[in-house]
């Protein structure tokens, strides 16, 4: 979406036009629809939205199917905003209205990015912070400062270590997002039935969209006019698995898509992802759901300058997309505003497409209690839900979480008097703001480290280092470390650099930044510890300085992400996160053009080494990578799996509508800390082996699950769950098959336990997908 940056620090300050006002719910009792059958509660979403859908004009049909919708009059529908933010946490943006002077709604819980809530590999965490963005995006609504929809989450894989928005998602892997987009979508939205939902959650951006500016824009490649070239197994395998958790799977009630082309049709107007897979193949039409476009996505599918120039005008831009499965345009600030009714005078759409969009965007309202008055569902929610303690301590908890060690020379956790002096260096030391990461709102309050170390009582020293390249100048922070019992340098790329629109052209550490640590760890007087944010930067020069004694990796930890940090480093918790995407060398942009859609490597070029850790083996740290402060131990145990078992009896006894979902016999992970310090397991089983057609990935993400609190001495055992659609391998086809062959389970990275079992009989195809 375009961003809106400079709405940040005024956004709270101004009175928004009404149109930008939060919903408004329609009197069903004494308003103009009391007799229309969109106010029965007892009949369907849908046949209330048809109902309603009827007493409208063409031309207010026109004129409501944009972001900015003007609303019915005549049928006591105010103007709505379609575009609400809620990345992870309730965002500033054009439909969201803040209080300001600490007010009520003048702040929202701002949760880790997804980026390091996806590192703890927690689904139920997840969840909760899902329920806990949708209640507090929900009381903003019931307040009139926001609407029922929001455009969340960002499931996008994080395909190459450049892009500027891969800290919005969980990370690279497609089961991992998957898993972590349906969690979240089933939080956010409730549970309470499919006709009364918290909140809209939207999944986004469909599809295989991971490229802002190609590192600066050269060629003249953007996001506006990429044509992602993919092949069907790749799309199948990797790029739309983690859309068919949230769509299919968890519901959700909207998907957007994407700016980019895939296969020489631009996103918001292809009619295979959107009519084929997305509504098609996982039945996305059960709930008539809805789709909205990124934010002039059908600008730039147009002749417009600097897009893919798709179609001749404007016009027949919207009709394309409309007639391919858009049901919103979103209209930003860089384009011609939409004009529906030009296109369809022009009969470029069809009044059986006006209508059913009409419908699809009012059911999903009208499942979320728009007209059900005030009694209705999640109506109760409102100031009193936004900022509890329970919120607070679950955004302290999920930052925690996601904190992976990437280095330990033995000297974490610190121990440190109040006498002894600490040294905190760098731009992020006292930088809270930084934490949050991009689509933030304004949090109840911003913990940073330096002043987090402080209330601790520690004492502290600070010196300030550069952003990006900045200066070379050592000697502040060289002052600053001397005589301090541990030096911590807080450091890495922050979201003026990755961010929307940006991508990077470099994968090292900022030359000035990395001459500060230099200095710093050639002081040799005390342990110089390395607190990486942002996402990818190549440690190789550190890990070849002895100064540097630990690294620690937290992303983006949100609103209490000094204290999280802080609490880690002193011990007060212990890391168990897990790396969710490789930690690539430098050199790896070399060898790998962003515009590079495909995941194996060789291909057209001998050089091209391949994505993401099942095809790439030279990463700086693993995905899965993460350091304890304690010593595990671990054994893998099925009698279930003890003896070969037939993939034809295994499908046989499948009563799921999908195959892929049918479960595989559960295999326990009993796991014993052998060391002294209490600490969660993230258990990650891999799968490896030769089934199924080469190339052969090195190992594929097949489940997980953590284990909380395992005390020093002794065991806890967990079911990991599985399906097999998770065993599966994907062909060049598309199609998702059960292979027979030998399979080996390897648990961790690196790995600490092995598991081996058979499955006999005939390859079985799961799901065998639309071919374009």
């Amino acid at each position: 979406m375009a961003p809106f940056v400079s709405l940040l620090s005024t956004i709270a300050l101004v009175s928004l036009p009404s149109a930008w006002a939060g919903v408004t719910y329609p009197d069903c009792t004494n308003g103009p629809l009391k007799a229309n059958l969109a106010c029965n509660t007892s009949a369907s979403a849908h046949d209330r939205a048809v109902a309603l859908v009827a007493a409208m004009s063409n031309a207010d049909k026109l004129n409501n199917l944009v972001n900015n919708s003007p609303g019915f009059s005549k049928l006591g529908l105010s103007a709505y905003q379609w575009w609400n933010e809620a990345l992870h946490g309730v965002a500033h943006n054009r439909g969201i209205t803040w209080a300001s002077g600490g007010a009520a709604f003048s702040s929202a819980t701002q949760f880790p990015q997804a980026i390091t809530s996806g590192a703890a590999f927690d689904d139920d965490l997840v969840q909760k912070i899902g329920e806990a963005i949708g209640t507090e995006a929900r009381a903003f609504a019931n307040s009139g400062r926001a609407h029922l929809d929001f455009w969340t989450p960002n499931v996008n894989p994080f395909r190459d270590p450049r892009w500027g928005r891969g800290h919005e998602t969980p990370g690279e892997d497609a089961l991992r997002n998957g898993r972590f987009g349906e969690a979240f979508v089933r939080g956010m939205q409730g549970s309470d039935s499919k006709d009364k939902n918290r909140v809209i959650a939207t999944c986004k951006h469909f599809a295989a969209y991971d490229l802002e500016d190609n590192g600066g824009g050269s060629g003249g490649v953007t996001r506006f006019n990429f044509d992602a070239k993919v092949t069907v197994q790749d799309l199948a395998e990797y790029y739309l698995p983690p859309f068919q958790k949230c769509a299919r799977d968890a519901r959700a009630g909207s998907v957007m898509c994407s700016y980019n082309a895939v296969n020489g049709v631009p996103a918001c107007a292809n009619l295979y992802l959107m009519d084929t897979i997305l509504r098609g193949h996982w039945n996305w039409t059960a709930n008539n759901e809805y789709i909205v476009s990124d934010c002039d996505a059908v600008y730039y599918l147009g002749n417009a300058a600097g897009g893919h120039r798709y179609k001749a005008s404007h016009a027949a831009a919207v009709g394309a997309a409309f007639e391919a499965g858009v049901d919103n345009i979103c209209w930003a600030t860089n384009g011609a505003a939409p004009s529906p009714s030009q296109a369809f005078s022009q009969k470029l759409f069809s009044q059986e497409t006006l209508d059913r969009m009409m419908v699809r965007q009012f059911e999903g309202l009208i499942r979320t209690g728009l007209l059900d008055g005030p009694q209705g569902a999640y109506r109760n929610l409102g100031a009193s839900d936004v900022n509890t303690p329970s919120a607070q301590a679950l955004a302290l908890r999920a930052a925690e979480a996601g904190i992976v060690l990437l280095k330990n020379d033995g000297v974490l956790p610190l121990s440190l008097s109040k006498e002894e002096t600490v040294a905190i260096i760098g731009f992020w030391a006292s930088k809270a703001d930084e934490m949050l990461g991009g689509y933030s709102g304004t949090p109840p309050f911003n913990h940073d480290p330096a002043t987090v170390a402080k209330q601790m009582g520690l004492t502290v020293k600070t010196a300030t280092g550069p952003v990006s390249q900045g200066s070379g100048d050592t000697s502040a922070a060289v002052a600053a470390a001397k005589n301090a019992a541990a030096i911590l340098y807080f450091g890495g790329i922050d979201n003026t650099v990755e961010k929307e629109s940006n991508d990077r052209s470099s994968l090292a550490w900022p030359a000035g930044q990395l001459a500060q640590i230099k200095a710093l760890a050639a002081l040799g007087t005390a342990p110089v510890i390395v607190v990486k944010l942002g996402t990818h930067v190549d440690d190789t020069p550190l890990l070849a300085m002895p100064g540097v004694k630990a690294i620690l990796w937290a992303g983006y930890p949100g609103q209490d992400g000094g204290t999280a940090v802080m609490n880690l480093l002193l011990g007060k918790t212990a890391p168990a996160g897990r790396l969710p995407m490789t930690m690539y060398p430098s050199s790896y942009t070399q060898d790998a053009p962003m515009t590079n859609m495909a995941l194996r490597p060789g291909g057209s070029s001998s050089k091209y080494p391949g994505r993401t850790y099942r095809w790439y083996d030279k990463a700086v740290f693993p995905f899965g990578h993460g350091l304890h402060y304690t010593n595990f131990s671990a054994v893998l145990q099925s009698t279930s799996l003890s003896s070969p078992l037939s993939i034809q009896a295994l499908t046989a006894r499948c009563t799921d509508t999908y195959l892929d979902r049918c479960p595989f016999p559960d295999l326990n992970v009993n796991v014993t800390n052998t060391g002294k310090v209490t600490s969660d397991y993230v258990a990650l089983a891999f799968v490896t082996g030769t089934y199924g057609p080469a190339p052969y990935p090195i190992k594929t993400l097949a489940t997980y699950t953590r284990l909380a609190n395992i005390t020093a001495g002794n065991t806890q055992t967990a079911s990991l769950k599985w399906s097999l659609g998770d065993l599966a391998r994907v062909d060049t086809s598309g199609n998702r098959v059960l292979y027979p062959g030998n399979y080996t389970v390897l648990l961790d990275q690196p790995t600490l336990a092995t598991f081996s079992f058979s499955l006999t009989g005939t390859e079985v195809i799961l799901d065998t997908w639309p071919q374009p």
